[in-house]
């Protein structure tokens, strides 16, 4: 029915020419006599090589909206006067760039001045923090991917287990867009289809509040937009390799064993017009090959089928392996592009944008440190197919409308086929000498499968009401089809008989289908010494799911209640969300900005839909169970902040944030009517706060010096009253239980400073270099002696973490065509970062387990081995060599 629905909507969305926007940003300004200080009406201002323009009011103003992000050249003319060319015009999502444009009476028929503009060191239009970090920047600082970008922004921390926070929110509550559309996979939160860095455009992160027209999110926004195809044919090749290089031989087996192929990178983009079809014809293709065998490694001294036997004093150990090192934290991946755009006419663009990404790796896991080739390996393959059309239908009003379907593969297993004769016994993987004792055989028989399909039609429409009032609406629908299959592999054709609780409630497969609807309304005021955004969102959503009718009885097996419906369909929800922000100028060259604002999110598909059988694991507390009516999860968020510009060359700006977060997943206990059974069944019962304050310093580059500067500093602390999900759950599994918290504590990625500094210099005709120095005070740890918490929950610190990368590169021009060699250093210190600490001492690198062990047999391994965690600590030291070719 819904899909009925949904492409009825489409088709009707269709006839009517409606369409969506936020990708783009726009130029505004105004022209004015050199000869007498007065305003020049009728003057024509364009966009080289674009079919933009606008023709100046009789004011002299001018604005041009629908630009794509990039830089641009704009051109003013006008009979009578010279022409004047303004290059440098950078535009990114969502801004205004001001243009103040000077034209003189002709003298020289013919003469053009050439201006060069001066990108804006703050934005005076901006009301809430945001960061946008452009294609040219990417190139010149040492970044792999869109993760090591996202990093360096100000709010943004990365936990131990390498999952990214905003602003002390949790990992989930990120929204990422590529292009204006979500590519969020709602089951997880994560992104869903990764982006190779070399086909962004622009990048943009905002932190603060977001306008009316982000839904979905509470803590950040990470937004890309992908390049457009060019007027010319170009052809840029990238090619290198490398290996960790590092000395700690006593942490990392077999790093001293040096590969240079150990890494390698391949990349391929074209570009140009299809000229053979149509000179409105154009493409764009990116192709991406990366491959890296990591710097964790096992050792093969155990094959799968190996059976060893401990009894008392006595061990017998089959060893058959070959004692050859195997990696043990690969990553394989492929990324690809394709990107085709049509110009209907001057105003119509039709286009289509492919986007893929798959990735075969596997995690380190220690207890498979000498039977490397039993555990399991993930795949993980994204993709999506969008068309876009786009229409602008006058000077100050244009729409689009975007129809979209990406899917999300997950897959881990050992081998493919659930009944492959290779598994071995389940008993083998209980068949350790005691808890400090590595596997000497057995298979991982884990068996997951799970896809995530959205299919989705976003529209809005923005007008240039008049030259004070910007307005933007539009509509979202969504439908979700979640797939999971969640199994376990077979020997000899049966099943283990060991029990796992998670195997129990999640084993079967099952699919749900949640639909979803949102539209907004926003207005941007830009005023002369103001500009306000107000927006107000509607979100709908329902998960098609039931409810348990008596929670003590989920399974509806109490046959003496008679009751035949045990179950009701989940309530939908809805919600209302606010928005305002403001900025407004204290000087010439500052700005103050405040905003507030309402945010909600449904929690991650993955705990509705857990458990869908509604199964009680029996003897005791071993079962979470999903909630199909889980509501929003809710911030609200405050924020103040100053920008300033100095000396013409200098940025500078301080903002002070404040988020009160309410509704958070967490887990509630419920006893059955049998004895002793019961269950954690997630409900919205968790809450927090985070507070902080960010600075940052910024120098654009000059024709004298090439160096661009970028420093920022943030203050944060972010509380809650449980960091997991599951806290209440694991608390009263513990032996005694463990009562919950009743108090705010820091949570786990609490992290109070982080300094991140960028230091570029780009001289193409002498050399280029990029330095990234990043510091980060400890997360915190709950301290505990034998299991045994010794203080109140994440009192500890870790060690601080700290690290310096860089970029190193030299142009060279053969044949008219440019190539660049270039080299990268990642961890140029080979600092040893202590993600993951033991408990009892707070540190990687040492326990005091040995102090209150005795003696123990060590006939697999000593203590010491089973102690040294090169997993507990960050990567050494990357060394990269490579070059690039541009046709």
């Amino acid at each position: 029915m819904y899909l009925r629905l949904f492409y009825i909507i489409l088709s009707i969305l269709v006839i009517i020419d409606l369409s969506l926007a936020g990708q783009t940003g726009k130029i505004a300004g105004n022209v004015i006599d050199a000869s007498n200080g007065e305003v020049m009406p009728g003057v024509n201002i364009f966009l080289e090589r674009t079919v933009l323009g606008a023709a100046t009011d009789l004011e002299g103003d001018f604005i041009i909206l629908n630009i794509p992000p990039g830089t641009y050249t704009a051109t003013a003319m006008m009979v009578g006067y010279q022409d004047v060319r303004v290059t440098n015009v950078i535009v990114s999502i969502d801004r205004t760039t001001r243009l103040e444009i000077t034209m003189t009476p002709e003298i020289i028929e013919g003469e053009v001045i050439v201006v060069e503009a001066e990108r804006p060191l703050i934005q005076k239009d901006l009301t809430a923090t945001e960061a946008s970090v452009s294609a040219q920047e990417i190139q010149s600082i040492p970044v792999e991917n869109l993760q090591d970008v996202l990093q360096l922004q100000a709010g943004v921390t990365v936990d131990s287990r390498g999952e990214i926070h905003i602003r002390g929110g949790r990992s989930s509550e990120i929204e990422y867009l590529v292009d204006g559309i979500s590519v969020s996979d709602p089951f997880s939160g994560r992104m869903a289809v990764n982006v190779n860095q070399e086909a962004i455009q622009e990048l943009k992160v905002i932190s603060g509040t977001f306008n009316a027209e982000y839904g979905r999110v509470m803590s950040g926004i990470v937004e890309v937009i992908t390049k457009d195809p060019e007027d010319e044919f170009t052809l840029d090749a990238k090619y290198y390799v490398g290996d960790y290089i590092s000395t700690d031989t006593d942490i990392y087996y077999n790093i001293d064993v040096y590969n240079p192929l150990n890494i390698y990178n391949a990349q391929l983009y074209l570009t140009g017009p299809i000229s053979l079809i149509s000179q409105n014809l154009s493409y764009y293709v990116s192709l991406r090959r990366e491959f890296n065998d990591g710097w964790l490694y096992g050792q093969r001294r155990f094959l799968p089928s190996d059976s060893s036997k401990f009894i008392a004093e006595h061990a017998y150990l089959e060893e058959s392996g070959d004692k050859q090192a195997v990696a043990m934290n690969y990553s394989s991946q492929y990324y690809g592009n394709f990107k085709l755009i049509y110009k209907i006419s001057p105003t119509i663009k039709l286009s289509y944008n492919f986007l893929m990404n798959y990735n075969e790796y596997r995690y380190y896991n220690h207890l498979y440190k000498y039977n490397p080739d039993g555990d399991i390996s993930n795949y993980q393959f994204g993709y999506t197919n969008r068309l876009d059309f786009n229409h602008t239908l006058s000077q100050s009003t244009f729409y689009t409308l975007k129809i979209s379907r990406y899917s999300y593969d997950l897959k881990s297993y050992l081998y493919e086929d659930l009944h492959d004769q290779r598994y071995q016994n389940p008993d083998l993987l209980r068949n350790r000498e005691d808890a400090y004792s590595f596997l000497t055989g057995g298979t991982n028989m884990i068996h997951f499968k799970r896809n995530t399909t959205v299919t989705l039609a976003k529209f809005d429409i923005t007008s240039q009401v008049n030259k004070i009032h910007q307005v933007k609406s539009g509509l979202e629908f969504k439908h979700n089809k979640i797939y999971v299959n969640n199994d376990e592999a077979y020997y000899r054709g049966e099943k283990s008989d060991i029990f796992s609780a998670e195997a129990f409630f999640n084993r079967g497969e099952y699919t749900h289908q949640p639909v979803e609807f949102s539209a907004y309304l926003q207005d941007k005021i830009e005023l002369e010494n103001m500009t306000l955004n107000l927006g107000l969102r509607y979100d709908y959503f329902d998960s098609k799911g039931v409810v348990p009718k008596e929670l003590r009885d989920p399974q509806n097996i109490n046959e003496e209640r008679g009751d035949e419906e045990g179950y009701r369909d989940a309530k939908v929800q809805h919600q209302l969300s606010p928005r305002i922000g403001i900025a407004f100028p204290v000087s010439a060259s500052g700005v103050i900005h405040a905003s507030y604002g309402h945010f909600f999110q449904i929690p991650p598909f993955e705990y509705l839909y857990i458990n869908p059988r509604f199964a009680v694991a029996p003897g005791g507390l071993y079962t979470l169970m999903g909630n199909m009516e889980l509501k929003p999860q809710s911030t609200v968020i405050y924020e103040l902040g100053l920008q300033q510009e100095i000396i013409g060359q200098f940025g500078f700006s301080i903002t002070g944030f404040y988020k009160d977060v309410r509704n958070l997943l967490g887990t509630n206990i419920y006893e059955t009517y049998v004895l002793g059974d019961r269950y954690a069944r997630y409900e919205n019962r968790d809450y927090g706060n985070i507070r902080g304050i960010t600075l940052s310093f910024n120098k654009r580059p000059t024709p004298y010096d090439y160096i661009t500067v970028s420093f920022d500093y943030t203050f944060q602390v972010a509380e809650g009253n449980a960091s997991d999900p599951n806290h209440v759950f694991y608390n009263n599994q513990a032996d005694p239980p463990k009562q919950s918290n009743i108090q705010v504590v820091p949570l786990d990625w609490d992290q109070t400073h982080t300094i991140n500094i960028s230091v570029s210099y780009d001289n193409t005709d002498l050399f280029s270099f990029g330095l990234i120095g990043q510091f980060s005070s400890g997360l915190p740890y709950t301290p505990a002696i034998q299991n045994l918490e010794t203080t109140f929950e994440n009192s500890g610190r870790k060690p601080a973490i700290y690290s310096l990368d860089l970029r190193l590169s030299k142009d060279i021009l053969l044949w008219n065509k440019r190539l660049s060699v270039f080299l990268k250093v990642y961890n140029v210190f080979d600092r040893r970062n202590e993600l993951t600490i033991y408990s009892d001492t707070g540190r990687a690198g040492y326990s005091l387990i040995s102090r209150y062990l005795g003696d123990r047999r060590a006939h697999v391994n000593t203590l010491e081995d089973w102690l040294n965690r090169p997993d507990y600590y960050s990567e050494p030291r990357k060394i990269l060599f490579g070059l690039s070719i541009t046709l």
